[in-house]
């Protein structure tokens, strides 16, 4: 039997539309809207492509969207004076600096100088902080992690108690997804395993998962032997492989693999995210979801 697909695009535009509904309910009762600024330092294609997104979904949901170009050759010094510039500024509820940053900037420096109640990214010290502890402790999960949580939970796929298998223990998504899925409440409550490159007998641990979250960035990676079957098998894995002309279009676009061998794979999850159009479109609208939870803590709002 073949698998469900989890569909990144089908629950963003779930999400987003419950974003956008409450969002226009706000301003109707308090005449305000959710404030984000998105800082982007250079020229860096990749860069201005996300951001640009990033702004179209901010405008689509009735956001006050502030983008602040600045030059490449920005010091440190004045980056943190414009974040702390954003920081007092009321109207703004999330801050976001997009990387990477020129190499004469500190990156560490900058991203530890967003106030805590404004990064909607998640990666501040005091938010991986509060991950840690869990409940009502917890701000703001960062984006990927928080759209593999959301899209498991809305597949309907049961976490308590199951066995979750995370490939990679990266910052931003093997370790905080593995923290979040570990948590008491909804969504969570699982046994987890975090395995990675100096794990022995990989494979082993990966045939007990119930649930499989695979970010390890290496095209194809997990076998369909590995798969427990009927597993729900989430694949962050988005990794160029070549490229090849569209048929819209006429032109190159890339040709992208995630880290699970998908054709097969599907034969055997019971439940399987593609790559593109899985996890990928989640991260934004977490993203939005983010900003908005911080702009209603803002106004008191639960």
């Amino acid at each position: 039997m073949t698998a469900k697909l989890i569909k990144g695009t089908e629950i963003r535009e779930e999400i987003l539309q419950e974003i956008e509904n409450e969002v226009k309910k706000i301003k109707e009762e308090h005449g305000t809207v959710p404030g984000l600024v998105t800082i982007l330092v250079g020229e860096n294609p990749a860069s201005i492509s996300y951001v640009t997104l990033k702004i179209k979904t901010a405008d689509r949901l009735g956001f006050k969207e502030v983008q602040d170009n600045q030059p490449d050759s920005i010091t440190t010094e004045d980056l943190l004076t414009l974040i702390d510039k954003y920081n007092k500024n009321d109207s703004i509820n999330g801050i976001l600096v997009q990387l990477p940053l020129p190499k004469q900037v500190d990156e560490k420096k900058v991203l530890n100088a967003i106030d805590p109640d404004k990064d909607v990214d998640g990666f501040h010290p005091v938010n991986v902080g509060r991950l840690m502890i869990g409940g009502s402790e917890v701000k703001f999960p960062p984006c990927t992690p928080a759209g593999i949580q959301e899209m498991i939970v809305r597949a309907g796929v049961e976490t308590s108690g199951a066995e979750v298998v995370v490939v990679g223990r990266s910052n931003i998504v093997g370790k905080p997804i593995a923290n979040m899925m570990l948590q008491k409440g909804p969504g969570a409550n699982s046994t987890v395993t975090v395995v990675h490159t100096r794990t022995k007998d990989m494979a082993d641990h990966c045939k007990r998962a119930d649930i499989l979250i695979v970010a390890a960035g290496v095209p194809g990676l997990v076998k369909p032997e590995w798969i427990k079957p009927g597993a729900c098998v989430i694949d962050v894995g988005v990794n160029r492989v070549g490229e090849k002309i569209s048929e819209k279009t006429g032109k190159k676009i890339a040709i992208l693999k995630g880290d699970v061998d998908f054709d097969e794979a599907k034969e055997i999850a019971g439940w399987i995210t593609p790559v593109p159009g899985g996890v990928g479109p989640m991260t934004i609208t977490m993203l939005m979801k983010n900003t908005l939870k911080s702009f209603k803590s803002s106004l008191g709002i639960a």
